[in-house]
């Protein structure tokens, strides 16, 4: 079976990290791929990614498609480059929760225990490099916690890239927020449902089958425990659903109104999770920031950094990023 490491296959260049956590005897792994050039305005820059609720960061920010990943391009442009797995994921400790049945627990990893885990991450990576603040880019769930810290702390935070940003809709009428266990089983058949399943039909695919078979090996790699299951899948922390459907019940787990950094919403055509009116609130919302882009891209859904559109994504997200 293919290794994390066979999929991202680190230079020397890339530098790994385990950091405390928040909670005792739980360590958060970090990545960091350095900056292959000055910036355009030729300052040190740094920019750190926050996955979403099913895969880390190996998977995303730093996996190679045909030999180059988002890293890669960022790092190209001048910027130091990291990557946070939160506990449950990647390279950071699982929850002990865990090792018991998904029923003995709430939720695992809720986004104030997220958010929590991103300050840590940061203050470490601004002390590393002497910095004084970042830039975040966060994807789905991941924006929530992002956007939670860019509110908590907005000394640190330069620029605010949301990638298929989860919002809060009303709540279903008569509705409440299903309960879920501790955290869940998923496979790679139930990934590549759920990555295809936004694309209108009759176009043609925008996720190549080749390069999911192959991310989907590195993605079972990424749990120890993935091939003693039959079949084999990837424990997850449920704690990013249960915001995700709270959000979608009326209660997001964090308060725009209160970022201050400029802000760039960016978001595929079909993505069903990120929606124009999901944009138009979300904008709304963020009636305090510095600046508000809304980037549509073309032929992209909610899992655009794995499809064949993620340059377009990609140079929306070094474009905003530059001008700060």
């Amino acid at each position: 079976m293919a290794t994390i490491a066979d999929a991202v296959r680190p230079g020397a260049a890339e530098r790994r990290f385990r950091i405390d956590g928040p909670i005792a005897g739980r360590h958060l792994f970090l990545r960091h791929l350095p900056a292959r050039r000055a910036t355009r305005a030729g300052c040190r820059r740094a920019v750190l990614y926050v996955h979403g609720l099913s895969f880390p960061s190996a998977l995303s920010i730093a996996f190679r498609f045909d030999g180059r990943s988002w890293a890669d391009h960022l790092a190209d442009a001048g910027f130091d480059v990291w990557g946070l797995d939160f506990l449950g994921f990647g390279g950071s400790d699982r929850y002990a929760e865990m090792a018991l049945p998904p029923a003995r627990s709430a939720p695992l990893g809720r986004a104030d225990l997220g958010v929590r885990q991103l300050e840590l991450a940061v203050r470490f990576i601004l002390r590393e490099q002497g910095l004084g603040r970042l830039s975040l880019i966060a994807h789905s769930w991941g924006t929530m916690v992002a956007g939670r810290l860019a509110g908590d702390c907005p000394e640190l935070i330069d620029r605010l890239a949301l990638f298929g940003p989860l919002t809060e809709r009303p709540a279903p009428e008569g509705g409440a927020p299903p309960a879920l266990p501790g955290w869940r089983l998923l496979t790679a058949a139930e990934q590549y449902a759920r990555f295809t399943e936004d694309v209108p039909r009759g176009e043609a695919p925008v996720l190549l089958r080749r390069h999911f078979d192959r991310w989907a090996r590195a993605w079972l790699a990424s749990d120890p425990a993935a091939a003693e299951r039959d079949p084999p899948a990837v424990a997850n922390p449920l704690g990013p659903l249960a915001d995700v459907t709270a959000a979608w019940h009326g209660r997001l787990a964090y308060d725009p109104a209160r970022v201050r950094a400029p802000v760039a919403i960016l978001r595929g055509e079909w993505d069903s999770l990120s929606t124009d009116a999901d944009a138009v609130w979300l904008q709304r919302a963020l009636r305090q920031a510095a600046e508000v882009r809304d980037i549509k891209l073309a032929r992209g859904t909610h899992l655009m950094h794995l499809e064949e559109g993620r340059a377009r994504l990609h140079d929306a997200a070094r474009d905003f990023l530059a001008a700060g």
